[in-house]
């Protein structure tokens, strides 16, 4: 059995920084690819970063390249997404989830899910 944590989102101005994380609760914290998505009202849950922890691989979506990066603390079986030059269009729940088969970057191919952090960006 897999549980994820998210923390670390609060409200931010634009330009600002965040870090959120995502605490992965079980065994075998390198076999997964972790992704993180992103809702925001109305719309659809997005792809928004992730890493395989199996080889380390990484992949971001065009909206956020550039400005998120995802890393890993083995110690602590955390994955980490630092945000940074927030921008209003970064407003959202964000989740992360845990896959046993790849970096995908459609929600059903991952497996666990946590319960969201959200992240607003204010002007």
């Amino acid at each position: 059995q897999v549980q994820l944590v998210e923390s670390g989102g609060r409200l931010v101005q634009t330009g600002g920084s965040l870090k959120l994380s995502c605490q992965f609760l079980g065994r075998t914290f390198s076999s997964y690819a972790m992704g993180w998505f992103r809702q925001a009202p109305g719309k659809e849950s997005e792809f928004v970063a992730g890493m395989d922890l199996r080889d380390g691989s990484t992949s971001e979506a065009d909206a956020v390249k550039g400005r998120f990066t995802t890393s890993r603390d083995n110690a602590e079986n955390t994955v980490s997404l630092q945000m940074n030059s927030l921008k209003l269009e970064d407003t959202a729940v964000y989740y992360c989830a845990a896959s046993t088969l790849w970096l995908a970057r459609e929600p059903n191919e991952y497996n666990y899910w946590g319960q969201g952090t959200p992240v607003i960006v204010s002007s």
